[in-house]
């Protein structure tokens, strides 16, 4: 899978380029669109960030990819699977982060599940984890569709740690 583009029934899933950045950031950098999750403070720390991910797309073949619509091809979003390069020892996790124009349309079900299919069959990983913020009832509703379960609630992130074991990847 190694920087591999992916693609859904509506998305383009690629590895991002430097010039996504500003577009990312659009969202990534803005309080309100991030308000459960961490926001990049400069378009600079953005830059680091994907930076950071993409270290580990080629020390992995997995990282977060640009989430671009096939309708018009424009910038909606940034997620995937990825070990966090800022805080380790998670394993592999799904994420995503969206334009708040993009809310509301099934985007990130269709991103997550998508990304369960490629953690079965390509990267045949164990399990998949993920994040959500007790208060946001959508994100948790995402991966609760795609197979997700409540583990615990993780106090020194004041996230919900949400698990999701893949099928035995010995079975033929």
């Amino acid at each position: 899978m190694r920087n591999a583009r992916a693609e859904t029934g509506r998305l383009i899933l690629r590895p991002p380029a430097r010039a996504d950045v500003p577009a990312l950031f659009a969202f990534m950098g803005d309080p309100v669109a991030m308000r459960h999750t961490h926001v990049q403070a400069s378009l600079r720390d953005c830059r680091r960030h994907v930076a950071g991910h993409e270290w580990q797309r080629r020390r992995l073949g997995y990282a977060p990819w640009v989430i671009v619509t096939k309708m018009d091809e424009r910038v909606i979003g940034w997620g995937g699977i990825y070990d966090d390069p800022f805080d380790r020892g998670w394993g592999p996790e799904v994420g995503y982060f969206f334009h708040p124009d993009a809310w509301g349309h099934g985007f990130a079900t269709e991103l997550v599940r998508r990304c369960a299919e490629l953690a079965d069959r390509e990267l045949r990983l164990p399990a998949l984890s993920a994040f959500a913020h007790p208060s946001n009832a959508a994100s948790r509703r995402v991966l609760e569709k795609a197979g997700f379960g409540v583990v615990r609630f993780v106090p020194e992130m004041d996230r919900l740690l949400f698990r999701r074991c893949c099928p035995d990847v010995t079975a033929a």
